[in-house]
């Protein structure tokens, strides 16, 4: 059984998608919950899914020592970025190297980079006056949104949608495919 750790900052609704999907596999499970923010939802959404959850300082993230301890005490094989706003350091990534993915709520390379999330995500897509967004999956490196692409999907963006219109299509294509594109990740590096 693969276990997967998921780094989230906010309310957790992929990170509850994910667990849910792996719920009943005999694969993969979401064995881990990590916050970088000691008020987030996303601790709740653990809770109530009955995953272990723990919290970490920006500090201790960067410092990354520790927690490479806790993820392989945990024999975490594989790392799930859902809404995690920190750069991951590359002392992880080197811990996990192909094993760290992360979903962008855009087309990369367009709409992403630092402070690039979430609704400003949105607002920059409607201001650009883009007919379509989506959702980018890709393998991370050092860079915000710059590592390489392993999924795109498509929504339509229409001149009268709004930030949220787009936010509402960008999180129905997230809930539909973040998880098995997650899966298909994890058997390509069997």
């Amino acid at each position: 059984m693969k276990n997967i750790a998921i780094f989230a900052s906010g309310s957790g609704s992929n990170a509850e998608n994910i667990a849910n999907y792996f719920a009943h596999s005999e694969y993969a499970q979401v064995s881990l919950i990590v916050a970088n923010n000691p008020q987030a939802f996303v601790l709740e959404r653990a809770k109530r899914l009955n995953v272990e959850a723990i919290t970490i300082t920006k500090n201790e993230f960067m410092a990354c020592d520790a927690l490479i301890e806790e993820l392989a005490k945990r024999d975490i094989d594989f790392i799930v970025l859902a809404g995690f706003l920190l750069l991951v350091p590359q002392k992880l990534i080197d811990a996990y190297p192909g094993r760290i993915v992360n979903i962008h709520p855009a087309l990369l390379p367009k709409h992403g980079g630092k402070g690039m999330y979430g609704d400003r995500v949105h607002e920059s897509v409607v201001a650009a006056g883009d007919t379509e967004s989506g959702i980018t999956i890709h393998l991370i490196d050092g860079d915000y949104d710059k590592g390489t692409t392993f999924f795109q999907a498509t929504c339509p963006v229409l001149p009268t949608d709004t930030p949220h219109d787009v936010a509402e299509k960008v999180h129905a294509l997230e809930y539909k495919h973040f998880p098995r594109v997650i899966e298909e990740i994890m058997h390509s590096l069997d």
